[in-house]
């Protein structure tokens, strides 16, 4: 009876959860097709497209840390209503950003916002764990949780790419996403302030700290956290570049009936969609497949795919998956060079990435674990760095070319899945 009760008043808090991992992934998928905007705004290159995303993710080296004592010192529900809080405040700014395309305001909202994700990520895994009913039901409830996570990230470019279409001119297109954030913002806000949720057992007690310091004496730790940095610079670096790839290309313009924008949003949203897919996949053969093995194998995938993207000619054509947004909203099929087909595949690797490489990092820290997840979380802040890193390339060189970075941080994953993963102080 009890069991039964604590399920019924916890299910609406269990939703609101869910969709606050939506929103990690749509409010930071929604930087990549706005950087055509602020490229535009700016008059500037592929750098200046990954301004947002870069203070998107930056906001997770300053956050992660004291993220996580903010969770150890207030409990769930106080870090929860202050992740939304912020949230709300970050997408608020970048709405006031449109009114007139100010750059330096949607910066500051972007990098506001990064502080929201950063500590939702750090409270929305624990507290769904608690919410369960039994380690099972909790375990559950973070999967279909990283489902929606997914979701967000399909959707993002998908939606935003459609709005802007083929006058990506200023910041207000994008509107009708801004309002719908807030109000899920709102809404989890008030739900969750109303709720009653279940605290850490530990809130509250006097216990030592525990330095960082002590899980670098680890090798599979310290060489695993270059391994993050690197992880996430790959995973947005792929999706964002891919993107400017695509909305860009003349050749591709001339060969599709729509803009480019939302076709390019479309393509990236399969990316997305591949690693959600990725995920199920992995999540069901994860007991009987190594981290160790897994990670290698998708690692050493990811170059061949991304080699192949590289050096194949752009004048080979595929059809894929797009939108045409000429007379409404329509899922047809749309015509793409075949290096397009190659970075998007790349979703099936780096959908498992994220669990091996944290998995082997850990492995053997004991009472250091809890810390280095804080320092794994400052990590995230790669995929704002290092896909800024490729957009510069990508000016000094071409598009493609930027590529053959990604290549060489997947080949620091295989080389860490294969030796440095090993635990060793």
């Amino acid at each position: 009876m009890d069991a039964t009760t604590t399920r019924k008043n916890y299910t609406l808090p269990i939703i609101i959860m869910f969709s606050l991992f939506f929103m990690i992934a749509f409010v930071t998928g929604y930087q990549n097709p706005l950087g055509d905007v602020i490229k535009g705004l700016t008059k500037g290159n592929t750098l200046m497209s990954q301004l947002g995303n870069l203070a998107n993710f930056i906001a997770y080296a300053v956050m992660g840390l004291p993220a996580g004592k903010l969770l150890e010192k207030y409990g769930y529900r106080i870090t929860a209503l202050s992740a939304v809080a912020v949230g709300f405040t970050g997408v608020l700014i970048t709405y006031l950003s449109g009114f007139n395309d100010n750059v330096v305001i949607y910066i500051i909202g972007a990098f506001v916002a990064g502080f929201s994700m950063c500590m939702l990520n750090t409270v929305v895994n624990p507290l769904l764990n608690s919410l369960g009913s039994t380690p099972n039901k909790g375990n559950m409830l973070i999967q279909f949780g990283g489902s929606c996570n997914s979701l967000g990230a399909t959707l993002a470019p998908v939606i935003v790419g459609y709005l802007l279409g083929g006058q990506a001119t200023g910041i207000a297109s994008a509107n009708p996403v801004f309002y719908m954030a807030m109000a899920i913002f709102a809404v989890a806000f008030a739900v969750l302030y109303l709720s009653k949720l279940p605290e850490s057992p530990d809130l509250g007690k006097v216990k030592e700290p525990i330095k960082a310091s002590g899980a670098f004496r680890y090798r599979n730790f310290t060489l695993g956290v270059i391994a993050i940095f690197f992880y996430v610079g790959i995973e947005v670096g792929i999706a964002n570049i891919t993107y400017q790839y695509i909305s860009s290309s003349e050749s591709i313009a001339s060969l599709n009936v729509g803009s480019v924008t939302a076709i390019a949003g479309a393509v990236v949203g399969v990316y997305w969609l591949l690693m959600l897919v990725g995920r199920l996949i992995g999540g069901a053969v994860g007991a009987k497949v190594s981290s160790r093995a897994m990670l290698a194998t998708v690692s050493a995938i990811g170059m061949i795919l991304v080699a192949m993207a590289v050096i194949s000619p752009q004048d080979t054509i595929v059809p894929m998956l797009g939108v045409d947004n000429s007379g409404g909203f329509e899922i047809t099929i749309v015509q793409l060079p075949i290096n397009v087909l190659f970075l998007i595949a790349c979703g099936l690797c780096t959908s498992v990435m994220w669990g091996a490489i944290f998995n082997l990092s850990v492995n053997g820290l004991g009472k250091y674990t809890a810390v280095a997840s804080g320092v794994f979380m400052c990590l995230v802040c790669g995929g704002g760095i290092l896909p800024a890193l490729q957009g510069w390339i990508a000016d000094m060189t071409s598009v493609l070319t930027s590529f053959w970075l990604v290549f060489g941080l997947l080949a620091y994953l295989l080389f860490y899945a294969m030796v440095g993963s090993k635990p060793k102080k």
